[in-house]
């Protein structure tokens, strides 16, 4: 008979009187929760949407007719991909950036909002699509720093008019211009109402790795390289 050591029997003899559970008991140890990936989308999910502004903001700067108007706004509401499902109420859009013309000329940086429901004018059969709101004064401004819903909309306040339908030299009239992508996505309504406007607490920390209000980062108190791209891609379609 071989030579059994004699731990070897101890553990043996533990096992028998352990039963299975002993056997089983990593198998049923509950495994560590990796928290390193979801702690990185919100900061993912914010670079993204920045990188797909700037696509927006070149688009805008195909149109001649954007340049003198962006030259004269006091900010902008950039909605990268609004999704189609989101019409009706309460639904989200997607996630906006805003950003603030300084009194010297320069861009903000970002601030992320959760967007709301359009109200007006969305065609069936559309599946959404990219979505600018430029904001001709400090009033359309003000709607998303003073309010923790916004509404860029008529009962706001504001009149929000659709650039689809502007003949020259008239988008300066309204207090917001509304610009979309594509040009089925607005129809022909006059106007275009977003509702449900909510900053975004959970991107803007991730983005710029602490806690801040809408008004701080406008302020200029903190930044991100990462955004330069649509700072400078603004200030050059406003030329």
């Amino acid at each position: 008979m071989d030579f059994i050591s004699e731990s070897a029997l101890q553990f043996a003899v533990a096992v028998l009187l352990a039963g299975p559970g002993l056997v089983h008991a990593q198998d049923e140890r509950p495994a560590s929760a990796d928290t390193t990936a979801s702690a990185d989308r919100p900061l993912a999910a914010a670079e993204r949407n920045v990188t797909r502004a700037v696509n927006v903001v070149r688009q805008l700067e195909l149109d001649t007719r954007m340049h003198p108007l962006l030259g004269a706004a006091k900010g902008i509401f950039i909605v990268p991909a609004y999704k189609r499902a989101a019409v009706g109420i309460g639904a989200e859009g997607g996630t906006g950036l805003l950003l603030v013309k300084r009194d010297g000329g320069s861009w903000s940086q970002p601030v992320f909002y959760n967007t709301g429901s359009l109200s007006l004018g969305l065609q069936a059969g559309v599946q959404g699509g990219a979505l600018a709101f430029v904001l001709n004064n400090q009033k359309a401004v003000d709607a998303f720093l003073k309010k923790t819903s916004v509404s860029l909309s008529a009962t706001a306040g504001l009149t929000i008019m659709n650039w689809n339908r502007m003949v020259e030299g008239s988008a300066r009239a309204g207090d917001v211009v509304a610009w979309a992508d594509s040009k089925g996505l607005f129809g022909d309504a006059a106007t275009v109402e977003l509702n449900g406007v909510r900053y975004s607490q959970n991107l803007n920390n991730a983005y710029y790795r602490r806690t801040l209000s809408a008004s701080e980062i406008i302020g200029g108190k903190t930044s991100n390289p990462q955004s330069s791209l649509l700072v400078d891609a603004l200030a050059s379609s406003a030329r």
